[in-house]
């Protein structure tokens, strides 16, 4: 019990290092003329950031107790078991349930529920997810390079582009792009780990660290896929009902029904996911009791956690963002850039499952690579994919013109990085845009396209979202340039030993006869 409470203190020590930045940047700005929030709306942030800081503290910690070690359990257990078609089956329907209980795809899917059912884009993002799970497992059973397969299935996306552009539905690619990004959220991303670790971990090999990564990547394409292909079987709706958020007070007044839902929809989540692995437990893993009771202790740690964290973005976060963004772009569009900025630098702090993402990363890489540098790198990154979604909010392009040169530079870049670094930064591009990206940037961006447009929701699907794509686009490049970087460092530092070396006076060696 000491030891549990001694690491829930460092979980908290660590959310508050996360979210501090953001509300204080968010309580400066209201002291300025850029924004006019009421005393009530200043409340409800604040103490909504308080809830957020216990909320990733106790899912963090539910993370390390129950949901890492069930991916772990599952892919080594599987895999010992060497039937492959029942591990791929098994990884087909996880990658379809964890999918459907990602709380941050739902709140994606509720801002669109205009123009596509809800319903209908969860299951559709689902079954994308458990198609590439499958990809992803196969690849580290067989191990296949994943440059080449990242190549081949970015290719089949840009030519499904080019179907919706064909058919007169571009305006369904920034929701198709950001699709991928909202589904390797807090409750996907460290199950996807683990199950790749534990998979590469048994099959071993002398790449078996790098194999481990690559899951979140594959799995973050299968969406995108998926939902331009329901774009294009579907006909649409009415744009209008787009861009409408409940105000601080309006979720206040319901913040009984706001608190049962996420309790309903968290808990659905992880029954699912429980049952499934129970199922596997009394079938294949027979895993001893103490390891049981530990599952269920972080079981019970995520829902709390999850909880917590959902209820302070809906009722403080996601009214606030939409307003901030409607304020400031009336104010000055080119201080909203710099202000998209500055709060994707910070905002991406707060991501739950960056955080899981970094350890596994330090774990794996034996220090190699660093959580600061990570943190750094991602936080950059991100700063940068904001600022960008703002200037192209503002002039109202496609969002093809960042996404076409971006990809490209990634992919590119991966034939010039040692191939760990290739995985780590496709699986970060979706670890980056988590819960607080598709519930307080994607309202900030909404508010502001709202504003310019003078009140019309109609150019919110095309111009505001895309923002999550562009969070998960940058860090693909940042990652790798830092690999880039060790590399070159690596080799410089090489030629000058050699340098040394040559350049050593022989007089100064030692002859033994």
């Amino acid at each position: 019990m000491k030891q549990m409470r001694k690491i829930l203190f460092s979980k908290l020590k660590e959310s508050l290092i996360s979210v501090l930045p953001v509300t204080l940047i968010v309580l400066i700005i209201s002291f300025t003329p850029l924004v006019d929030l009421s005393v009530q709306e200043m409340l409800a942030f604040v103490i909504s950031a308080v809830f957020l800081i216990f909320g990733i503290s106790l899912f963090n910690l539910g993370a390390d107790l129950a949901m890492t070690p069930m991916g772990g359990y599952v892919g080594s257990g599987l895999t010992k078991s060497k039937k492959l078609k029942v591990l791929l089956s098994v990884c087909f329907i996880m990658g379809v349930l964890i999918t459907v209980a990602e709380p941050d795809l739902s709140v994606l899917a509720d801002q669109v529920s205009a123009v596509m059912n809800n319903y209908v884009l969860i299951i559709t993002v689902g079954v994308g997810v458990g198609l590439f799970l499958v990809i992803a497992v196969v690849k580290i059973v067989f191990h296949k390079n994943l440059s080449s397969l990242l190549m081949f299935f970015y290719l089949m996306l840009f030519a499904f582009c080019a179907l919706l552009i064909e058919n007169g539905k571009i305006d369904f690619l920034p929701l198709s792009f950001d699709s991928g990004g909202v589904t390797t959220g807090p409750i996907t991303v460290p199950f996807i780990m683990a199950l790749g670790f534990g998979i590469s971990s048994t099959v071993g090999g002398r790449d078996a660290n790098e194999n481990s990564f690559g899951l979140i990547a594959l799995c973050s394409i299968g969406p995108m896929i998926a939902v331009m292909a329901l774009a294009l079987a579907s006909g649409g709706g009415e744009i209008s009902g787009l861009g409408e958020y409940a105000t601080v007070s309006d979720s206040l007044a319901e913040l009984g029904m706001i608190i049962l839902k996420n309790i309903g929809n968290v808990a659905l989540a992880l029954a699912l996911i429980v049952i499934f692995f129970m199922i596997l437990q009394f079938t294949v893993l027979k895993l001893p009791r103490q390891k049981l009771i530990q599952i269920g202790i972080g079981i019970v740690y995520t829902l709390i956690g999850l909880v917590i964290f959902l209820v302070a973005v809906e009722v403080g976060f996601m009214p606030i963002g939409f307003k901030i963004g409607k304020q400031i772009a009336e104010f000055n569009p080119a201080v909203l850039v710099v202000f998209g900025f500055v709060i994707g630098m910070v905002v991406v702090l707060a991501e739950p499952a960056v955080h899981v993402l970094n350890k596994q990363v330090e774990d794996v890489t034996d220090g190699g690579v660093k959580k600061i540098e990570m943190l750094i790198a991602l936080s950059i990154a991100v700063g940068i994919s904001i600022g960008l979604s703002c200037i192209r909010m503002i002039f109202g392009f496609s969002l093809l013109y960042y996404l076409i040169p971006g990809y490209l530079l990634s992919l590119g870049l991966s034939f010039f990085v040692p191939k760990i670094y290739t995985a780590i930064a496709f699986d970060s591009g979706g670890v980056a845009s988590g819960p607080l990206t598709s519930s307080f940037i994607l309202p900030l961006i909404v508010g502001a396209c709202i504003s310019l447009g003078g009140g019309s929701a109609e150019n919110v699907l095309t111009d505001a979202f895309g923002v999550v794509a562009m969070v998960a686009m940058t860090p693909l490049i940042t990652i790798q340039i830092l690999g880039f970087k060790a590399v070159m460092t690596l080799k410089v530092r090489n030629k000058l030993i050699m340098k040394r070396i040559l350049a050593a006076d022989d007089e100064q060696i030692i002859y033994f006869k």
